[in-house]
């Protein structure tokens, strides 16, 4: 019986559209609807092959949140987003299209899984949040934003922690500008980038430390998928790091294909939770340059901060972690709770062994070289 009543729940539940945005009105974009623009442009809508000006920022420059509509960050704390598919889904339905379609956690309501690309809990590859320290939008480039903080569970729950170091300094007068980054796995779907730009702040912060210039973020983790069972830290990028720029037409910083992107998890060397060593004194004796050779590794101050591990960082070795964000949050607001390589393929040789069964893939030949 109860089977039959879950069956007939879900059945009335509205299907959601496919795909996966941040969504508070401090975005840029809030109110965008598949009318504003020629094309859908919607927060939603993935970014793939556009030029600048359509990818950076989703083409939401010119919508601009509400004065006071500030998504805060608190440091050494979580701050509470909401990930869905639809806004219908969230706290801020009733400025939907669709009206109230929420269902507790899921992003998603009335749709499987694959609609937001993923084939199940083991096959999440993370999201980030990074943030620029300038009040003025139109003068942040993609190098200005550092990633400051990484869940590898992401997007399995529509109430997701992000962890912030608690060495974070205040933002300028006017504020920061954040940025929410999201790149699926190849199992589930074509390939894009996700991004949602939007003010922000930094809350109870006491340190005044800026952060570091950011590096672009190199392949180094462990990658059995391909042909790597073992990670390689000396080709990693330590400390601050850019956001994952990929698959449009310009201005990318990652050059991957297809079936071997890059990640917002320990195959790139961001590790889970918040990035502690992104800070201008986090490596008092300097970083070494990173290669596949290089056997320094280098270790921060003021931080725990771990080379990667032998075995790639699995998505259920965060469950546990990820369990204060699987309960509805209370807020509308972002909430707060204690508690606590080009980069990308360098040197890596794609393999012709046999993939994952059930889950098509290319072969490789192609080796790319490192700089």
């Amino acid at each position: 019986m109860i089977p039959v009543l879950l069956a007939a729940v879900a059945a009335a539940l509205p299907l959601t559209s496919a795909h996966i945005a941040f969504w508070h009105p401090s975005i840029y974009g809030f109110n965008v609807t598949e009318q504003t623009f020629p094309y859908d442009n919607r927060p939603v809508v993935p970014l793939q092959d556009m030029t600048f000006q359509e990818w950076w920022f989703h083409n939401h420059l010119a919508y601009p949140p509400n004065p006071g509509d500030v998504f805060e960050f608190p440091a050494g704390k979580a701050a509470t987003a909401e990930l869905a598919c639809n806004k219908g889904a969230t706290t801020w339905f009733n400025s939907s299209e669709g009206g109230d379609i929420r269902n507790g956690n899921d992003p998603c309501p009335g749709s499987p899984p694959s609609e937001y690309h993923t084939t199940g809990f083991n096959d999440l590859k993370g999201c980030a949040m990074a943030i620029a320290y300038e009040p003025d939008v139109t003068k942040i480039q993609p190098e200005d934003f550092v990633v400051f903080s990484v869940n590898q569970t992401c997007v399995w729950n529509r109430f997701t922690d992000f962890q912030v170091p608690a060495r974070m300094p205040t933002c300028p007068e006017g504020g920061c500008h954040c940025a929410w980054f999201w790149i699926h796995s190849p199992d589930s779907g074509s390939e894009q980038i996700y991004m949602n730009g939007f003010k922000c702040e930094i809350t109870g912060a006491s340190s005044t430390v800026p952060l570091a210039k950011p590096k672009v973020a190199r392949r180094c983790g462990a990658d059995p998928d391909h042909g790597k069972p073992d990670p390689v830290p000396g080709n990693c990028t330590y400390g601050a790091k850019q956001p994952l720029y990929w698959l449009q037409k310009e201005r990318n910083n990652e050059f991957e294909d297809a079936q071997a992107p890059p990640f917002y998890n320990d195959v790139y060397n961001f590790l889970d939770g918040a990035q502690n060593d992104i800070f201008e004194d986090s490596y008092p004796n300097g970083i070494p340059d990173p290669s596949p050779e290089q056997t320094i590794i280098p270790t921060p101050v003021n931080a725990a901060v771990a080379a990667p591990t032998s075995t790639p960082s699995s998505a259920a070795a965060s469950a546990s972690a990820s369990s204060s964000s699987s309960s509805p949050s209370p807020s509308a607001a972002s909430t707060t709770s204690t508690g606590g390589p080009r980069p990308s393929a360098r040197g890596f040789r794609r393999f012709t062994g046999s993939p994952r069964a059930g889950v098509p893939r290319k072969t490789w030949t192609q080796s790319r070289k490192m700089r």
